[in-house]
């Protein structure tokens, strides 16, 4: 299985990154599966159903959410309605939403698609080591689930190497997202699970995370936090990564880091 996986996008300028080359992607890459992070999507906080919408129609098979998931309240019926948008698999149960997701394939293939997001340095929330051994409990990979994908939102950098580490040979691919900045470590664990501790944002670079510079600057030089954040609209880059798995194991044999 051929899987493509886009961080987190952030505004227009990160909208028009992925949907302008969804096509190029596709032709380039020929992904059996293609998911996207969007959970800064609308105005840099949360998705609406509209932009969820629109991704799913131009042909994006899966939509992961994140930290800001409760962003845009509108969205919370859309994806009790939804289940291709996975918001993190570890907030209490009961809240709208699923924190996973069964996707088949054309050629009835079966991959899982969930989240969990980190607890350091971000608001408290359920042991996503423990919401991921639950969910899993119920999956064995290459046997009655074909691949398995893994999105970490999380802030440090040491709390998904760990869970990458402890997915290592249960998983296909964990994938780190929610800092924005692409780190230059993919590779494939020792027992075959494909790893990256960020995939990076799609959006502007030429900001502070997707968003104008000056009011971060303003934060930084001040300690002042009563300014807007400002999202950048245009210039935005495409980062993601493209992982092929065995058909029989549903482990990783490649990973790549894409740049457009």
């Amino acid at each position: 299985m051929r899987i493509f996986y886009c961080g987190d996008v952030v505004g227009r300028a990160g909208r028009d990154a992925v949907i302008d080359n969804i096509e190029h992607v596709k032709a380039t890459y020929k992904p059996d599966v293609f998911i996207v992070n969007i959970e800064n999507a609308a105005h840099g906080f949360g998705v609406t159903p509209g932009i969820a919408r629109e991704f799913f129609d131009k042909g994006i098979d899966v939509l992961t959410l994140g930290n800001h998931t409760w962003k845009q309240r509108e969205i919370s019926p859309f994806m009790d309605q939804n289940k291709r948008l996975v918001r993190p698999l570890n907030y209490p149960e009961g809240l709208p939403g699923h924190g996973y997701c069964e996707y088949e394939l054309a050629n009835g293939k079966r991959i899982l698609v969930t989240q969990v997001l980190g607890r350091l340095f971000m608001d408290p929330i359920d042991n996503p080591a423990i919401a991921l051994d639950k969910l899993l409990s119920r999956y064995i990979l290459g046997k009655n689930i074909d691949a398995i994908f893994v999105d970490v939102h999380a802030e440090a950098t040491a709390e998904k190497l760990a869970i990458g580490h402890y997915m290592d040979g249960k998983v296909s691919v964990v994938a780190g997202s929610h800092t924005h900045v692409p780190t230059a470590d993919a590779c494939i664990r020792d027992k075959g699970t494909a790893y990256i501790t960020d995939v990076g944002m799609c959006g502007n670079y030429n900001s502070v995370l997707g968003f104008e510079i000056d009011e971060p600057i303003n934060r930084v030089r001040q300690k002042y936090t009563g300014g807007r954040l400002v999202v950048c609209r245009d210039n935005g880059t495409m980062f993601g990564i493209c992982v092929e798995t065995d058909d029989k194991t549903g482990l990783a044999t490649k990973i790549e880091q894409v740049r457009v």
